[in-house]
């Protein structure tokens, strides 16, 4: 039995893990809650450990059961690994254990630390499901299985605004499951199956028909909302000041990009295909979200809030990348989407810092925290910068690449507004930066001091890799981690013969 044919038992594991931990700390809640504490990490550090080991395993097909399937009938569930769903699983499982790390501290104010555990697990199994799923219906539940985890863990400390904010997320977020449900229907009743790859093959053939076309319509809108895309965004920016800061990194971090953007693109380049006209729609959304999404961050004093109208536009930038559909701009989104994952995230982290240190998150009401928070100030300076695009830091390198790719395919007016929104991003974070780490400290912020260690630990590890992924390990990045994701996507039509064989 070869490495590969041993390997490919791996990719339940990542759903079976998460999902035994959830049910283990239910279990052991009663004993100790430090218990709770180290199982929920040890199991997102063994999760993240295995998928690095996969890295060399260019493509991996698990039948569940060993069903396997008759000729254009693949009844059996699959679960696929390629270099796409291999940089999302990486992606997940980081920062998950990062932003668990962060936990450990932070949630101590909360009640029920066991029940988030379970929880952020449950949303890690759900996510881990969507990215490796091979059929479009359990795509679908794993979907639901983090959304509806994730709209708890929003609700989670339980306030007014916490409960409208999620209670606005859960509404949005069943429309858009609506949608994306009638849309696997219609599939299914063109090709009679689910399975991505014998979809696309019954459709590779087929000429472009208005049943299709209402697919793909329906999946923009029910995956738009899900990812956050302008102008199905406005569930966002109250979920994420809402939600306590580990899962506002989560959410923005990587939950947006698994079951938004990650599953879009999937089905896409894929499975039914890619029209010009679908994809100049998306280049549109993507310019919208881009500009609209910074112009309304910069017009906000809570820090969180800011945080998520940049998450819209950032998306924007990894969209505008994509869908350009040119080997050089599909390299710069997906580098911008693992960029993001870290840039955000941290600051996130840094925003539920100041607001665990001082209590609020009002720009006007802070100031002075280098001196009092110096570590939480350095590392949001160093997460402004690679938001920003300032080099050397990973946010960058990735702005940079699309950039390229605007002027290589001669859309010079995108690639000039990508420049603007960068601009513009760095006046919106040097307005953080004065607001709230620069100058001297306010009366009452004189008795305050630096958060846990644990916290501190996660801010400074992100930022290392702010600056690592960037300036030092460039190539190596690029070769490990974003290349293989590069060629699934450009080449989206062999996922076809490569998962049927």
């Amino acid at each position: 039995m070869n490495s590969s044919s041993v390997a490919q038992y791996i990719l339940p594991v990542f759903v079976a893990m998460p999902l035994g931990g959830a049910f283990l700390i239910q279990l052991i809640k009663k004993i100790s809650k430090g218990f709770c504490d180290i199982i929920a990490n040890f199991i997102l550090l063994l999760l993240l450990i295995l998928s690095l080991s996969l890295l060399d395993n260019p493509l991996l097909v698990y039948k569940v059961g060993g069903w396997m399937p008759s000729k254009g009938i693949p009844i059996g569930i699959y679960l696929v690994l390629d270099g796409f769903s291999l940089l999302l699983l990486v992606i997940i499982n980081m920062i998950g254990l990062i932003s668990l790390i962060f936990s450990i501290s932070y949630m101590k104010k909360f009640t029920n630390k066991p029940l988030y555990y379970t929880l952020f697990l449950l949303m890690i199994a759900g996510m881990n499901g969507v990215v490796l799923s091979g059929d479009l219906f359990n795509i679908y539940v794993f979907l639901e299985v983090a959304a509806i985890a994730s709209y708890s863990l929003v609700a989670f400390g339980t306030e007014a605004d916490e409960l409208e904010a999620a209670f606005k997320y859960q509404v949005m977020g069943t429309v858009a499951s609506a949608f994306i449900l009638l849309g696997i229907i219609i599939i299914y009743s063109i090709t009679g199956t689910l399975n991505l790859a014998d979809v696309g093959r019954v459709l590779k053939d087929k000429v472009i028909e208005a049943p299709i076309i209402l697919t793909g319509i329906l999946f923009l809108v029910g995956f738009g909302l899900k990812g956050a895309m302008m102008p199905f965004h406005a569930w966002l920016p109250d979920a994420h000041p809402s939600a306590p800061a580990p899962i506002s990194a989560m959410l923005s971090g990587v939950l947006i990009k698994a079951i938004g953007v990650y599953a879009l693109v999937r089905i896409m380049f894929c499975s039914i295909g890619v029209t010009p006209l679908f994809a100049d729609i998306m280049l549109v959304i993507a310019v919208v979200s881009m500009t609209a999404g910074v112009f309304l961050a910069f017009a906000q004093w809570d820090f969180k809030r800011l945080l998520a109208y940049h998450s819209i536009s950032q998306m924007g930038y990894v969209m505008l990348g994509i869908w350009l559909m040119t080997p050089l701009g599909i390299l710069g989104g997906l580098f911008h989407m693992l960029n993001h994952s870290v840039f955000k995230s941290l600051l996130f982290l840094n925003s539920g810092a100041v607001v665990y240190g001082t209590g609020s998150r009002q720009l006007k009401r802070l100031g002075g925290l280098n001196q009092k928070m110096p570590i939480t100030g350095c590392t949001s300076f160093i997460a402004s910068m690679s938001i920003a695009g300032v080099p050397p830091f990973n946010g960058f390198w990735s702005k940079l690449i699309i950039i390229m790719a605007c002027i290589q395919s001669h859309h010079f007016s995108l690639a000039a507004l990508a420049v603007l929104v960068s601009i513009m991003t760095l006046v919106s974070f040097l307005k953080v930066q004065k607001y709230v780490f620069f100058g001297e400290p306010k009366q009452e912020l004189k008795d305050k001091k630096e958060v846990p260690f644990a916290m501190c630990f996660s801010m400074i590890l992100l930022a290392f890799l702010c600056i690592i992924m960037g300036a030092l390990l460039l190539p190596g990045v690029k070769e490990l981690f974003i290349d293989p994701a590069v060629n699934t996507l450009v080449n989206g039509k062999e996922y076809i013969s490569l998962v049927l064989k």
